[in-house]
């Protein structure tokens, strides 16, 4: 599928390069850490005919600038909001895969009447990657021979190591005090056996949101939305973007 418009700009001190690709509501896709804006392709026919979807490359991967010193998911959500202002879109809606949905988080918080409705996968707005030493050892470079779909997604050798280097430092945190303040309708999407989010965490953060929803997906693990699942995942997300989301699921 064709973009009707793809480009680098320098915004915020960076480079942050976008596609653009349907028609209707603004409708942005974040992608997860070690990915880029390419996970979401295989979604696109899914979307395009309602929504005009935005993918973006997040700091540090693809074809956007590097991470600025140490990485920070409060300032990849600082330059999705510079993108945002710069394509002038009043509102949106999105879907944020683990890190792409901590970023969403952080983004609801920097601009509370931004996100009309949003979808987070595998992510709760805090998490530590020091917490799980399991995937600290699996993203890591002395692993890149089980990596191998970073090098699909990255541009070369040197940007692959720069974000394996740094998911170390991969560390957010959203108080209740913040979760209170998004004014966003979230629906969480979580694996019942992901081993990076727990239920309890993202049931934390579903009760300081004043109108959020849980979907817990039987034996799946990080990426529920995936194979088997994707497309119930599909019909559900736009049922719930659209509004049209039944309250029993």
């Amino acid at each position: 599928m064709t973009p009707k418009k793809a480009e680098v700009v320098s915004l915020n001190g960076t480079n942050i390069y976008y596609e653009i690709y349907g028609k209707g509501d603004p409708l942005i896709l974040l992608h997860g850490y070690t990915q880029s804006s390419k996970y979401w392709l295989p979604f696109l026919p899914d979307y395009v005919d309602d929504f005009e979807v935005y993918l973006i490359d997040l700091q540090g991967h693809g074809k956007s600038g590097p991470f600025k010193e140490k990485l920070s998911v409060k300032s990849a959500a600082s330059d999705v909001d510079a993108l945002i202002k710069h394509l002038d879109l009043e509102q949106i809606k999105a879907i944020g895969f683990s890190f792409g949905g901590d970023v969403l988080f952080q983004l609801a918080f920097l601009q509370p009447r931004l996100i009309r409705s949003m979808i987070t996968i595998g992510s709760s707005g805090s998490w530590n990657a020091r917490d799980f030493p399991d995937w600290m050892d699996f993203l890591s470079y002395e692993n890149i021979g089980n990596l191998n779909w970073m090098y699909e997604h990255q541009t070369n050798e040197a940007q692959i190591r720069s974000i394996l280097d740094q998911f170390p430092n991969y560390s957010v945190s959203i108080s209740d005090e913040e979760m209170e303040s998004i004014q966003s309708k979230i629906l969480f999407v979580l694996g019942d056996q992901d081993t990076s989010v727990s239920l309890e965490s993202v049931s934390r953060a579903k009760n300081n949101l004043f109108d959020a929803y849980l979907w817990i997906l039987p034996n799946t693990g990080h990426g529920p939305q995936e194979g088997k699942n994707k497309q119930e995942f599909v019909r559900r997300s736009k049922e719930f973007l659209k509004d049209q989301w039944k309250k029993g699921y």
